[in-house]
């Protein structure tokens, strides 16, 4: 039966009120208010405005094209059921296009808070600089920082696909409050910009055949090499962290990692994080192998008597001493690896981890710490890193991390506002 002209009515309504909500999103540049300091990177902003604006433009041609529908002779060949189906379509569209208004709007709305706003900016800074490698081996997207609760951080990688479909203009890095309290910030905030970077890079796609060939190749238990290769998507974005900001990334680690005992020594299958405990051990591997210093096997000696492996079950416990033993082949090969995107140069290369070695950074604390100045001038990736050695080194309090911390974000946010987001 055809539709009758009472459902059609009603269903034009419907399709009006959802014209009029679409009209009623303005863009953020209308409606959120915030000093320029704390304002989001203009690539970033430009980028976020035009994915909503093209949006918005898709949803209103279908709104209106549904209208049209209703108007036209087709409407008579279909019945009132095959209408509402359509709608009903419609209505699933503009809900995805809020899910992804909202997406963003805690990014900016946050600008807007007092002290959080120029700190957020200064982050925007941070990852900027963390993501950038001194070959151009990619064109790095913009990224962009907000709070939430939690203990976790977590990013929403530019370029992939978004809730209701369309492609992510902007890498989008969720960072805990509680992680706001020091140098230790850029644990999770580098770890985060080490998963766009690994995309960027393609790490886990070239590392995956690596470990899948030891699997077969007799180099230690297969059961090991298959747990690296479920995990490596971590592990690649906590290399990233360690060749970017140095000790500071492990310690960091050690700080959202010192949960009970149950679920440090926790083995989950389907998790891709590695077991907590594995996790610190290989973060202190990966420094020794980067970066000698005797401070990694204080640091690893500490995690061991934070958790020693008394009482962990006989099975789960040979499982964690064999993966215990691969620590320093798996370093070497994340060290060594030489993916196509790299060009030839081999991960540490291409990082530059020879200007993270904590002499040369315990001699830029001093040499700063004599004239303050030439630290603001400075990378902030490499800042933090400074930072997180000389917190290592017992040369910086936190009470006086914390306010450096605080100085540099709103100096990197106000330099990023003055020199255009560059």
């Amino acid at each position: 039966m055809a539709i009758g002209a009472y459902a059609a009515w009603m269903l034009a309504q419907e399709a009006r009120s959802l014209l009029n909500r679409v009209d009623r999103m303005q863009p953020f540049v209308l409606i959120e208010p915030m000093v320029p300091a704390a304002a989001l990177p203009p690539a970033a902003q430009a980028a976020i405005e035009r994915h909503l604006t093209l949006g918005r433009r898709e949803l209103r041609a279908m709104v209106r094209g549904f209208l049209g529908w209703l108007r036209g002779p087709a409407r008579w060949r279909v019945s009132a059921a095959d209408a509402q189906r359509r709608f009903t379509f419609l209505r699933l569209k503009f809900n995805a296009a809020l899910t992804q208004f909202d997406l963003f709007i805690d990014v900016v709305t946050q600008r807007s808070e007092h002290g959080n706003g120029v700190w957020l900016a200064g982050l925007d800074a941070v990852s900027a600089d963390a993501l950038r490698l001194p070959g151009r081996y990619f064109d790095a997207p913009a990224l962009v920082c907000y709070l939430d609760r939690g203990p976790g951080a977590a990013i929403r990688r530019a370029r992939t696909r978004l809730p209701g479909g369309g492609e992510n203009p902007v890498g989008i890095i969720r960072v805990p409050r509680e992680r706001m309290i020091g140098s230790s910030i850029a644990s999770s905030l580098v770890h985060e910009v080490g998963h766009q970077g690994a995309a960027l890079l393609d790490l886990v796609g070239s590392m995956r055949p690596v470990l899948q060939a030891l699997q077969h190749g007799g180099s230690g238990p297969p059961a090991v090499w298959r747990q690296w290769e479920r995990w490596i998507s971590e592990v690649v974005a906590d290399f990233w962290a360690l060749a970017r900001v140095g000790v500071v990334a492990t310690l960091g680690l050690i700080g959202v990692l010192s949960l009970p005992r149950v679920f440090v020594f926790r083995l989950n299958a389907d998790d891709p994080h590695p077991v907590p405990w594995l996790r610190v051990k290989l973060s202190c591997a990966l420094g020794r192998l980067l970066y000698p210093h005797p401070q990694w096997t204080r640091i690893e000696r500490l995690w061991d008597g934070y958790y020693p492996l008394d009482d962990v079950a006989p099975g789960d416990r040979q499982l964690l001493e064999q993966l215990t033993a691969s620590l320093p082949a798996m370093a070497g090969l994340l060290a060594n690896h030489r993916p196509p995107a790299l060009r030839g140069a081999s991960l540490v290369e291409a990082m530059a981890v020879a200007g993270r070695q904590p002499a040369l950074l315990a001699r830029l604390f001093r040499w700063w710490h004599a004239a303050p100045q030439r630290m603001y001038d400075s990378a902030p990736a490499l800042v933090l890193a400074v930072i997180g050695q000389a917190r290592a080194d017992g040369l910086l309090a936190p009470e006086d991390e914390s306010v450096l911390l605080e100085r540099l974000l709103t100096h990197w946010a106000m330099r990023a506002a003055l020199q255009g987001g560059k």
